[in-house]
């Protein structure tokens, strides 16, 4: 007997009298059940500006009678042995392969009570973990499409098990080498990158031996320089390990462990795409795809509950694609044949791992992007987010009732969903739903019975490009049809609500900074004073021209700052400004101020920062040779450098630009 006989009733269609009621929602905090109710107008709606920018039938199975009953948690509390063995429990019995759902939990799993989704946990579910057709469909796709997009770390499968130590050795540094570029970074912007990278240091050796100033200069104008160090460092280490030898591991725990700079993501990358091994490739673009198949309304970037379970459920699915048979995507398959292996370790390497993380990460780079294309996503069928579209278009008179499921069904409390954030609370203002009003407005065009309609991509996409790319199944076949055709307006309805997913939460605000930037140019041989920054931290060990942080730059001014920059020169060269004899390595100068040569805006991803850029000439001895380093007053690594070498150094973009500004002055 179940432990609360307490139901939320849930129906497909509303009556007139029941939408003149308060829809019931019930807030779980710790052990107790709330029951509250919202009233017909939203007085809580937060606004958020729209983001810019850097999815077949379900086959019920069953779960073990075994499965341990949870307790309800409160959500947000992710510390202590208690919360991560829930978590665990709840993800084996959300996504254990070759069951289901109880008898009595099925609507849970396939009912929603719009507008306010009330829903059981289980309704998470992937309806892909249950249908190889669909999987198979988001394959084809990818086939289909892969070499559309220039990306040349993209090469067929090579079976590490049959190949050469060099041929997985170097594969494996390829596909490294791209994860880490393409990390924060467009894919347009890393191909010249990458051939470039390539081309320079072939091997994992050839990088090893490389001077670390070599490296930071090849990276330069891809940001975000501490990647750069890494890849050197960790190159190094993967050399000198008497383990490794030069080669990566196929393990993503030892991958994480033993090599610098890469995590779950880059390791998951590096084990399928190269090894073939069943491991989640989870970065941004599939964590929003995966929220819109799941139906998860939570915040993905900063709730670990809810990315627990996205990453636990990308986990069984590249598990069940990995044991799906390869001639599945030629003859089809059959929904009542579960060919998936029970012990992953039985399952062999193949491609299929590889293609189906980067099939994910190419439908949310393209397709299922903060605005979705959903009239040609390959998975709609699968995806929660968009069948909830479906049922709003068809509440609004959109969408003829025959084509969607009405039923009425009820839903115990004990299994409801804790980790989905309010709808109504969340939604954006403009998607209110007034049935009445948006019934009333769009009723002459469903009376238009040749209007032009949009289908889904499996009624066209598999007659346009084929990829050039072999893999170790047979020539694909593209799956029948299974959406229905909706109106453009119906499809419009479709993508707003699809919009909604992941919850986007408000960025927070970006430090402001203000630097006063120094060029120190001498008379005699016209060389600039440069030094190396720290080690780590903000583009660390890259050059730059000396700079200096204003400690409270809003109360600075134009007279304040010149004369806190005249002070820093002094520091740096030990000599005094114009007229005042000093001396400062090895040589008498004075330091002469030439002027403000204007300020540079660079915007990091935690730092807006302006850089007040100055000159200075410093009368002394020339050299006509290239002077060794040597540590400035401070302790820091400087050298005096001509124009050319200054162009050739590693140094940070923003900071170029205020170089450039000096050479202009020049």
């Amino acid at each position: 007997m179940r432990r609360s006989s307490r139901r939320i009733q849930q129906s497909g269609s509303n009556s007139t009298n029941e939408k003149d009621k308060p829809e019931p929602l019930f807030v779980i905090k710790n052990e107790e059940v709330l029951q509250t109710s919202i009233p017909p107008q939203k007085s809580r709606v937060k606004k958020r500006a729209a983001q810019p920018q850097s999815d077949e039938e379900y086959v019920e199975q069953d779960f073990p009678a075994e499965a341990p009953r949870l307790k309800r948690q409160k959500v947000g509390v992710h510390s202590g042995k208690k919360n991560g063995h829930a978590a665990a429990q709840l993800h084996a019995r959300l996504f254990s392969k070759g069951n289901s759902v109880p008898n009595d939990l099925i609507t849970g799993n396939t009912i929603i009570n719009l507008p306010i989704r009330a829903h059981g946990l289980y309704y998470h579910r992937p309806l892909l973990l249950d249908n190889r057709q669909t999987r198979t469909s988001l394959l084809i796709w990818f086939d289909s499409v892969s070499s559309s997009r220039e990306m040349p770390w993209r090469k067929p499968w090579v079976d590490p098990t049959t190949a050469t130590t060099d041929e997985v050795e170097r594969r494996a540094y390829q596909v490294w080498i791209s994860e880490i570029m393409l990390q924060q970074t467009r894919v347009s912007t890393v191909v010249d990158y990458w051939n470039r990278w390539m081309a320079r240091w072939p091997t994992i050796q050839d990088l090893a031996a490389a001077e670390q100033d070599e490296v930071l200069s090849a990276w330069r104008g891809l940001g975000y320089y501490s990647r750069a160090t890494r890849i050197h460092d960790a190159a190094r280490i993967i050399c000198n390990d008497s383990e490794m030898k030069g080669l990566l591991p196929s393990e993503v725990d030892k991958l994480v462990a033993k090599v610098p700079g890469v995590g779950r993501y880059t390791a998951g990358a590096i084990s399928a795409i190269v090894f073939g091994k069943a491991a989640p490739m989870v970065d941004g673009n599939v964590l929003r795809v995966l929220s819109r198949q799941l139906g998860v309304f939570g915040d993905v970037k900063g709730d670990k509950a809810v990315i627990d379970l996205l990453w636990a459920a990308a986990d069984s699915l590249v598990k069940s694609v990995a044991g799906d048979k390869p001639q599945d995507e030629q003859h089809g398959v059959d929904p009542d044949d579960d060919n998936t292996e029970k012990d992953d370790e039985k399952v062999e390497p193949s491609d299929r791992p590889g293609r189906w993380g980067q099939a994910l990460m190419e439908l949310g780079s393209t397709i299922c992007t903060p605005k979705p294309n959903c009239a040609i996503c390959p998975i709609t069928s699968s995806c929660r987010a968009y069948e909830e579209g479906v049922q709003l278009a068809t509440k609004r008179g959109l969408v003829a009732k025959s084509t969607t499921t009405s039923s009425s069904a009820t839903l115990d409390i004990e299994d409801a969903c804790t980790l989905c954030k309010p709808f109504e609370e969340y939604a954006d203002e403009d998607d209110n739903d007034n049935d009445e009003q948006n019934v009333k407005k769009e009723e002459p065009k469903q009376q238009k019975p040749k209007s032009k309609t949009q289908t889904t991509l499996r009624s066209f996409a598999f007659t346009q490009v084929t990829s050039k790319m072999k893999t170790s199944d047979p020539k694909p076949s593209p799956p029948p049809s299974s959406s229905p055709a909706l109106s453009s307006a119906a499809v419009e309805v479709v993508v707003g609500y699809a919009r909604k997913f992941p919850l986007r939460t408000v960025k927070k605000a970006v430090r402001e900074e203000e630097t006063l930037v120094c060029a120190i140019r001498r008379t005699g041989d016209g060389r600039y004073l440069i030094r190396k920054r720290p080690g780590k931290g903000l583009l660390a060990g890259l050059w730059e021209l000396p700079s200096y942080v204003l400690e409270e730059p809003q109360k600075a001014s134009p007279k304040s700052r010149k004369k806190d920059v005249e002070k820093c020169v002094q520091g740096l060269v030990g000599a005094g400004t114009a007229g005042k004899k000093s001396k400062g390595k090895g040589e008498a100068g004075v330091v002469k101020y030439i002027g403000e040569l204007g300020s540079v805006p660079w915007l990091f991803s935690h730092l807006k920062l302006t850089m007040h850029v100055y000159l200075f000439e410093l009368e002394g001895e020339s050299s006509n040779e290239e002077e060794e380093y040597f540590n400035g007053s401070d302790g820091v690594r400087s050298r005096w450098s001509d124009v050319e070498a200054i162009d050739a150094e590693s140094m940070g973009t923003g900071m170029r630009k205020c170089w450039a500004l000096v050479k202009e002055a020049g």
